[in-house]
């Protein structure tokens, strides 16, 4: 079983407007207790560097497939995905905001900031699947919904975050079990 989810911002930091699209897609709707084991358990997460290049290179391979640049690997959003996989792992849950219910454009804003910038933008794409979830299997599921692929094709992009983490019996909407679960921060700043 996996699931996807997508959202973008953009903040158009002279005017101090931002325009927030967000869009949930294929929500796993199963509910869970976060139990004293199933935290403990939580912590086994692990990064999975190797994926994380996989991925990288796959994105960048269809951004240029179409015409795209690709895309840079940013420290700073490399930072807000392992921050939001790691929390989506530990407290059980699948969405963009943070589980304080800060919103994910603040979340990415704190590692990949907006200062002395007179254009920002970032987007989220998220994953989750079992443990042996590949590249190739993260892009068929991502390409297949319309809102990831816009988030994939955007023309804007210029750098991108990825962590994906494996936790071994994943609380909460997880339902106790080995997940794998992807977090791709997209951003742009000039």
């Amino acid at each position: 079983m996996a699931s996807v989810r997508y959202c973008r911002q953009r903040v158009n930091v002279n005017r101090a407007r931002a325009i927030r699209f967000g869009i949930a897609v294929a929500v796993l709707v199963a509910a869970g207790l976060l139990s004293a084991a199933a935290f403990a358990t939580a912590h086994a997460e692990k990064s999975l560097p190797t994926l994380n290049r996989e991925v990288l290179g796959a994105v960048n391979k269809f951004r240029v497939a179409h015409g795209l640049v690709p895309l840079r690997q940013s420290a700073g959003l490399d930072r807000s995905a392992r921050q939001h996989s790691l929390e989506m792992g530990r407290f059980g849950y699948f969405a963009h905001p943070s589980h304080d219910g800060t919103a994910f454009w603040r979340r990415i804003r704190h590692y990949y900031s907006a200062r002395g910038r007179s254009y920002w933008a970032v987007g989220e794409n998220l994953l989750w699947a079992s443990p042996s979830v590949s590249a190739g299997n993260a892009m068929q599921m991502w390409i297949a919904s319309p809102e990831h692929l816009r988030n994939l094709l955007t023309k804007q992009w210029r750098g991108i975050g990825i962590s994906a983490v494996s936790v071994a019996h994943a609380p909460g909407v997880f339902n106790g079990q080995p997940v794998t679960i992807i977090t791709t921060d997209f951003g742009v700043r000039r």
